[in-house]
């Protein structure tokens, strides 16, 4: 074999293991956009990169796999359940102190499935792993959640994250919190408090 055979052999042995090495990472780079959805996203814009971006969500998966995960229990289930039903009739006459119950609400049942309870960024962190498009809803709920701190939330604000709980509440309930034939979203607000809220499509999740 002469030197010139051995070095095209040595540039497309190398070629191989270059496009394989360049395969490998965009599969990576793939999986992570698809479990993580606008997670993914939202964490590529603010760390400025992709690189960080995925570091920090491979880590998250490494985190999440050491948590004692469970179900909730048919008890929780239906407690839980009749919570929501009642904060959604609250939202009638009390749509702030609703929109605080629904935050609360999901906070505790996140830790009652094995998540930490607490601050909100480390507990969304974990959430993201496995509830990651739902958690986009419960996001943009708590910036709502958030502005009425600083009085910059009206009531249409308020009734939309109220819908946005209800994504995450159903994604960690495992299915819709209040059967179709006993909702009690309002036919009608008084004038003050808006229009009729919406409810969710209906699905149905194993989680």
């Amino acid at each position: 074999m002469s030197a010139t055979q051995i070095v095209v052999i040595v540039i497309v042995v190398l070629a191989v293991i270059a496009a394989a090495g360049a395969g490998w990472m965009l599969y990576r780079r793939w999986s992570l956009r698809h479990r993580f959805g606008p997670e993914y996203d939202r964490l590529v814009a603010e760390r400025e990169g992709r690189t960080a971006a995925e570091r920090e969500l491979r880590e998250r998966q490494r985190r999440h796999a050491e948590l004692d995960r469970r179900p909730l229990s048919p008890e929780s289930r239906a407690r839980f359940a009749a919570e929501w039903e009642e904060i959604q009739i609250r939202f009638v006459e009390s749509p702030v102190e609703a929109v605080n119950a629904a935050e609360d609400l999901v906070s505790r049942m996140a830790a009652e499935r094995g998540y930490p309870a607490g601050d909100f960024e480390e507990q969304a962190a974990y959430l993201s792993v496995e509830h990651a498009h739902s958690l986009d809803h419960y996001r943009q709920a708590h910036a709502v959640r958030e502005s009425v701190d600083r009085g910059e939330s009206d009531t249409e604000q308020l009734r939309e994250a109220l819908v946005h709980y209800r994504e995450m509440v159903t994604e960690l309930l495992g299915r819709e919190p209040v059967p179709a034939a006993r909702h009690h979203e309002p036919e009608s607000m008084p004038a003050e408090h808006g229009e009729q809220m919406p409810t969710t499509e209906r699905y149905e999740t194993n989680r």
